[in-house]
């Protein structure tokens, strides 16, 4: 009796897999997109859905897409249709017709649109409906869109993630274990820096090396000063503890990302002219997986304020300023 028990509830389990729109017994996650007018859309799917890549990523598979776009932001108008060309082509990935509709079919979703000042709306429903959602760089376009995000998640118990690729490449990861075991002490970092008229300065390209710094720092800063040009900005930050980091952006000349780490038991340089999306997407897949963030919240705003505060500290010519003056903390 009990095995006829057994072999009914297995029996019963089957059928709801198998039941579930646009996903095989064996896909692990489901996952979803909003937001065809990145290029993430495209390079992320073929990492998860393309087993025959060296570089796949296991663990789940997208399993429907919501197109979004933002009409007459140059960004979304000149890249959407190609974009979405190639996930519903190519990578033959169903469109849906709206975000709620795509929470019906996935377990956990990426937002990828390229305008920052639509996630804080097109994240609520995914919240509400206890979807694990990992929210593309830069999170939103401020601070108090940012920290709206958080607090939602944490009212509804929803754990969501968000970064640039940068913290996860690989000459970031070999300078944390270049500098030792002594840990680091100082870091200086680079990359281009182009800017977007939407989005606060740094918010667009310079979150790549401001990422960077925080990989190898981690969290603490509690005041900077921004010297900014027209082709060259310069963050030097102080941490809590009185380490310095330092981040250099450029809109001209050289456009690859670098770091120097200080260590108490070596000084190191790297150099990267790649994009490398590898080690993001697996950070995404554990965190579906999961539901362990592997970036707290907490520092996650921490970076939007340390962005607003340089644009803050470049408004002031260069004056020192607190982040706590972006942050209201005490």
């Amino acid at each position: 009796m009990a095995g006829v028990r057994l072999s009914l509830i297995v029996s019963i389990a089957a059928t709801v897999i198998l039941m579930r729109p646009h996903v095989r017994a064996d896909e692990g996650v489901r996952i979803g997109i909003i937001g065809l007018d990145s290029s993430h859309a495209v390079a992320f799917t073929e990492l998860i859905n393309d087993a025959t890549r060296r570089d796949h990523v296991p663990g789940g598979r997208v399993v429907a897409a919501y197109k979004s776009g933002s009409p007459g932001l140059a960004n979304s108008d000149t890249r959407i249709e190609r974009f979405t060309a190639d996930v519903t082509g190519k990578l033959q990935i169903p469109l849906v017709d709206s975000i709620d509709t795509l929470l019906t079919r996935v377990d956990a979703v990426l937002l990828l649109s390229v305008d920052a000042r639509q996630h804080l709306a097109q994240v609520k429903p995914v919240l509400a409906a206890h979807k694990r959602v990992f929210i593309d760089k830069p999170i939103t376009a401020s601070y108090r869109d940012a920290k709206a995000i958080a607090d939602l998640a944490r009212s509804s118990g929803t754990p969501f993630f968000s970064s640039s690729s940068l913290r996860y490449a690989p000459h970031i990861q070999r300078l944390r274990e270049r500098a030792g075991a002594g840990g680091v002490l100082g870091a200086f970092t680079w990359g281009p820096a182009p800017t977007e008229s939407y989005l606060p300065d740094l918010f667009w390209y310079g979150i790549h090396s401001i990422e960077s710094l925080y990989a190898l720092m981690g969290p603490g800063c509690e005041s900077l000063t921004r010297f900014s040009t027209t082709n060259t900005d310069i963050v030097s930050c102080r941490w809590r503890d009185g380490r310095i980091g330092t981040m250099r952006g450029t809109r001209d000349g050289d456009h690859a990302y670098g770091a120097t780490v200080f260590g108490k038991d070596a000084a190191a340089t790297e150099t990267t002219a790649q994009t490398d999306y590898n080690g993001l997407v697996t950070e995404i897949m554990k965190f579906f997986t999961t539901g362990t963030p592997p970036i707290s919240p907490d520092e996650t705003l921490e970076l939007i304020a340390f962005m607003e505060a340089a644009d803050v500290s470049k408004a002031r010519g260069g004056a020192p300023v607190l982040l706590t003056e972006i942050t209201g903390a005490r």
